[in-house]
């Protein structure tokens, strides 16, 4: 990055460059892990204090980009962990206040194949894989986000979740079969009444 210069020399208008740069995508990141918006913001400041913190452990072996998330991941499933928020995000409500406004994955798209995009059958079916990504354990959703949200490599997962690369494959291999079933659970689209011919 070109930041990491001034970064490294402790320039003020590079960390708010910094800031200004990442802040939306980490506290997207955030938002899909914990689904409260006031939550996410007190995550994404706190990410950030740690980044700042611990910028001088960044060696540069991972993109900068790689490394921050990583970082507010963390933060992320230890808050989860210590409080046990796994199931934060009440099911039958949806997200207040989704950062993004689009379907956050395109990834999911088979979930919602039924729908035409932009139909109320869509909305409600991206609200339906949102809430199941609720459900889901914070490991599982991390690796679903790091993936699917955020488009990250088998290869950056392992970086950012320190975990190794056959783990990502395995653990994102569940968390998907775990996705579906919670969708399943919530209603699939085709649990519609269906106009009579």
């Amino acid at each position: 990055s070109d930041l990491i210069p001034g970064l490294r020399g402790n320039d003020s208008k590079a960390w708010t460059g910094l800031i200004n740069r990442y802040q939306n995508r980490l506290f997207t990141v955030c938002f899909r892990m914990v689904r409260d918006r006031d939550l996410a913001t007190d995550l994404t400041q706190d990410a950030f204090v740690k980044i700042i913190q611990g910028f001088a452990s960044y060696d540069g072996r991972s993109k900068l980009s790689t490394w921050m998330i990583r970082v507010t991941m963390n933060v992320c499933l230890s808050k989860l962990r210590s409080e046990k928020l796994r199931r934060h995000a009440s099911l039958d409500r949806p997200a207040k206040g989704d950062p993004e406004g689009t379907p956050w994955s395109e990834s999911f798209s088979d979930l919602s194949e039924q729908s035409p995009p932009g139909s109320v059958e869509a909305h409600e079916d991206r609200d339906r894989v949102l809430q199941a990504l609720a459900s889901l354990e914070p490991d599982q959703r991390a690796v679903l986000i790091l993936s699917d949200c955020r488009g990250q490599s088998y290869e950056d997962i392992a970086t950012t979740l320190s975990i190794a690369v056959g783990t990502v494959k395995s653990r994102l291999f569940r968390a998907r079969a775990a996705l579906r079933d919670a969708v399943e659970r919530l209603g699939q689209p085709t649990d519609r009444p269906r106009p009579h011919r």
